[in-house]
C-alpha cells in the first residue's frame, strides 16, 4: 500500500511545440496482461521527456532511495529479508478484479460480493472515506491502457519519474491491440491505496475499469447499465472520448446519467460529482492547446446553452450541468504510428510520441494527487470503503429487476413513437364515427346495428393505420396493430354499455325485478302461511323485505349520486336475477305462449280449410 504526502503538479508541454497528431486515434490500444518483472527498468526523469522523440536511450542511474534500500538490505537480519520478500509476493498478486459479471446470454449482470467484500473491508481501509476514479466510454479507446499509467502513478508518487521507464512495458489492467473488445463488466484493482491528503486525513483510493459502450455483443441497456453504475459509484468519472466530442456522445451521456439517476432512491440537485471528459487523439492544437486549460475553454463552447438553439439541444446540455457537481476537459494527443499500427506494442514508452507523454504526466496528477482527491460522497456525505460495499449492493439488484425501464436505441424509440402515434390517430377516427353513432345526444340504436357499425368502423380505423408510413418493419408494426385492434374492441365494449344505458326498459331492469321478487315472495309468503308452513313465510317475508329495503336504496342512489358502489351493487344482484331466473323463465313461458299461439291458428285454419271444403262438396 502507498502511503503518500503530497505531490507538485508540472506542466510539461511547451506552448508553441508542433503537434505530432495523426488521423488515427488510440483504437489499437486495450488490455492484454504482460508478466512482472523483478527488477524495474530505470526511471525516465522529467527532464528526459523534453528530449527530441523517437526511442530515448537513458542510461541506468541510482537514485537515493535505491541506494537507501541497497544498504538496509545489507545490514538487514535474515528474518527481515523474509518478511520484506513476503511483502514483495503480496505486492505482485495485487491484479483486476472484476466485481460485476456479464451475463452475455441474458444480457444481465450480476454482483461478485464476496471478491469485492475482500477488497472493501480489508482492516485498514474499510473505515477510510473511498474515492473512486473510474474510466468509462466506448470500447476499443483506451480506457485500461490509461488506467495503468495510474496505477504507476499511485505506486511511484514519491518519485519524480513515476511515468516509468522507456524500456519498461506496461502492465495491470489486462490490455491488448486490436479491434475486438476486452473488458466486460466492471474490474477493480484490487489493491486499494492508502494516500494522505494535505489537511493529514487519510483516504482509500479505488481504480475502476468499465466495459466498453458500443461493441457488437452489447445492447443499450448493458450499455447504459455499466455507465450508470460506473458513475453512482465513483467519485470522478472519466468520459472517455476519441479525437473530439460529437453530438451523440453528449446525447448517450445524457441517456446514461438519466439511467443512474432514476434508480437512486433519491433525486439530489445534483446527484453525481466530477465528470471529466478525456478527449483522445486530439487534433487541432492550434485551436484549443493540449491539456486541462485548452480542455475546459473547448467544453465551455459545447456545452453553452444558446437561445438560438434548438431545444433538444438546449435540453441536453442543461441536463448534463444538472447532474455533475463539477464538469472539466482534458485534451490528450494522439500517442504516436507505433501505438497505432504496431501489433507487437507492449506499452513502452520508448514507443510512444513525447507530446502524449508530456500531456498524461499533466493529467494523471490532476486526477490522484493528494491534493486534487475527490472523496464520494452520496446525499452529501462521505462513503466509507464499507458503505461503498452497500451501495454496490443495493444498486445491482435495481438494475436485476425490472422497476426501470429499459433504454431504447434511437431507432426503436423513434418506431415505437411513429407506431403510436399512428394508434392514436386511427383510434380518434373510430371514436368520432361512433360518437355520431350512439355518441351522449343521440338516441338508443338497436344492438345488431351498432355491432355493424362497429365492424365497419373498425376496419376502416385498421386500414388508416396500414396506410399511415411507419418504421420499424412489417413484424413490428404488426405488434401495434394488434393492440390498436384490441383497444377499438375495448373502446366498442364502453359505448355499447353507453347505449344500453339509454334503453328506458334496460334502465328499469332492476327495479322491475326487484318488484317481480316482491310479488313472488309476497304470494309464497301468503300460501305457505294459509297452509302452516309458518318458517317459509317467515323467510318469504325476510325475502321480501330485503327486496324492498333494496328498491328504497337504489332509488335514493339515483336521485342523489351518493354511496354509487351501493347502487352498483344492486345492480348487478338484480342482473344477475334477470340472467339467471327472470329471463330463462320468461322466455320459457314466451315461447309456451308462440307454440300454443301456432298450434291454435294451424288449428284454426285447418277448420277453416274443412269447413269450406265441405260447403264446396254439398254445392
Amino acid at each position: 500500500m502507498a502511503e503518500v504526502s503530497g505531490l507538485r503538479n508540472r506542466n510539461h508541454f511547451e506552448p508553441n511545440r508542433k503537434s505530432r497528431v495523426v488521423d488515427e486515434g488510440l483504437s489499437g490500444v486495450e488490455d492484454v496482461p504482460f508478466p512482472r518483472r523483478k527488477q524495474r527498468p530505470p526511471l525516465a526523469r522529467p527532464e528526459d521527456l523534453e528530449n527530441e522523440e523517437g526511442p530515448n536511450q537513458i542510461l541506468p542511474t541510482r537514485t537515493r532511495a535505491s541506494d537507501s534500500c541497497t544498504a538496509a538490505s545489507l545490514n538487514s537480519s535474515p528474518d527481515e529479508e523474509i518478511q520484506e520478500e513476503e511483502e514483495v509476493v503480496v505486492k505482485e498478486e495485487a491484479r483486476p478484479v472484476q466485481i460485476v459479471l456479464a451475463n452475455e446470454e441474458e444480457h444481465s449482470f450480476e454482483l461478485d460480493a464476496a471478491a469485492l467484500e475482500k477488497i472493501l473491508l480489508q482492516d485498514h481501509v474499510k473505515d477510510l472515506n473511498a474515492v473512486v476514479v473510474s474510466v468509462a466510454g466506448a470500447f476499443r479507446k483506451g480506457k485500461s491502457f490509461l488506467l495503468d499509467f495510474m496505477l504507476r502513478y499511485m505506486h511511484s508518487q514519491d518519485s519524480k519519474s513515476w511515468i516509468g521507464g522507456d524500456n519498461e512495458p506496461l502492465t495491470g489492467f489486462t490490455w491488448r491491440g486490436g479491434c475486438e473488445r476486452e473488458t466486460t463488466g466492471i474490474q477493480v484493482w484490487s489493491e486499494i491505496f492508502v494516500v494522505e491528503k494535505p489537511d493529514g486525513t487519510k483516504v482509500a483510493v479505488l481504480l475502476v475499469d468499465t466495459q466498453g459502450a458500443f461493441d457488437s455483443q452489447s445492447t443499450i441497456r448493458d450499455c447504459a447499465t455499466v455507465f450508470a453504475l460506473s458513475t453512482m459509484t465513483s467519485s470522478v468519472q472519466v468520459y472517455n472520448l476519441s479525437q473530439n466530442i460529437q453530438e451523440d456522445d453528449l446525447q448517450h451521456l445524457q441517456l446514461f446519467t438519466e439511467y443512474g439517476r432514476l434508480a437512486m432512491e433519491e433525486i439530489y440537485l445534483k446527484p453525481f460529482q466530477s465528470l471529466m471528459f478525456l478527449i483522445r487523439d486530439w487534433s487541432y492544437p492550434y485551436e484549443h492547446m493540449y491539456g486541462l486549460e485548452g480542455g475546459n475553454t473547448f467544453l465551455e463552447k459545447r456545452l453553452q446553452v444558446k437561445q438560438n438553439q434548438h431545444e433538444e439541444l438546449q435540453t441536453v446540455r442543461k441536463h448534463i450541468h444538472s447532474c455533475f457537481t463539477n464538469i472539466g476537459c482534458f485534451l490528450l494527443p494522439h500517442p504516436g504510428l507505433k501505438v497505432a499500427t504496431n501489433p507487437y506494442f507492449d506499452g513502452r514508452l520508448r514507443d510512444i510520441d513525447v507530446d502524449f507523454k508530456q500531456a498524461l504526466a499533466e493529467l494523471v496528477p490532476l486526477l490522484l494527487a493528494p491534493d486534487r482527491l475527490v472523496e464520494k460522497e452520496i446525499g452529501g456525505n462521505k462513503v466509507t470503503c464499507r458503505d461503498l460495499l452497500e451501495y454496490f449492493k443495493a444498486y445491482i439488484k435495481i438494475y436485476q429487476g425490472e422497476e426501470l425501464p429499459h433504454p431504447k436505441s434511437m431507432l426503436q424509440a423513434t418506431a415505437e413513437a411513429n407506431n403510436l402515434t399512428a394508434v392514436a390517430g386511427a383510434k380518434d377516427i373510430y371514436s368520432k364515427n361512433m360518437e355520431l353513432i350512439c355518441g351522449g345526444d343521440k338516441p338508443y340504436i338497436a344492438p345488431a346495428d351498432l355491432d355493424r357499425c362497429h365492424e365497419d368502423f373498425r376496419n376502416n380505423s385498421v386500414r388508416h393505420f396500414r396506410s399511415v408510413k411507419k418504421m420499424g418493419g412489417e413484424e413490428f408494426c404488426q405488434r401495434y396493430q394488434s393492440q390498436l385492434e384490441a383497444q377499438l374492441d375495448e373502446a366498442y365494449s364502453s359505448f355499447s354499455k353507453h347505449n344500453d344505458g339509454k334503453n328506458i326498459f334496460y334502465a328499469a331492469r332492476t327495479p322491475a325485478t326487484l318488484f317481480a321478487v316482491m310479488f313472488v315472495t309476497y304470494v309464497v309468503s301468503g300460501v305457505t302461511g294459509f297452509i302452516g308452513l309458518s318458517t317459509f313465510a317467515a323467510l318469504a317475508n325476510l325475502v321480501m323485505g330485503l327486496a324492498l329495503l333494496s328498491l328504497c336504496v337504489w332509488a335514493y342512489v339515483k336521485y342523489s349520486g351518493e354511496f354509487r358502489e351501493v347502487g352498483t351493487l344492486i345492480d348487478l344482484v338484480a342482473d344477475a336475477l334477470w340472467e339467471q331466473v327472470l329471463k330463462p323463465l320468461s322466455e320459457h313461458y314466451m315461447e309456451d305462449n308462440v307454440r300454443q299461439t301456432v298450434v291454435n291458428s294451424l288449428k284454426a285454419s285447418l277448420t277453416e280449410q274443412g269447413m269450406q271444403h265441405a260447403k264446396l262438396k254439398t254445392h
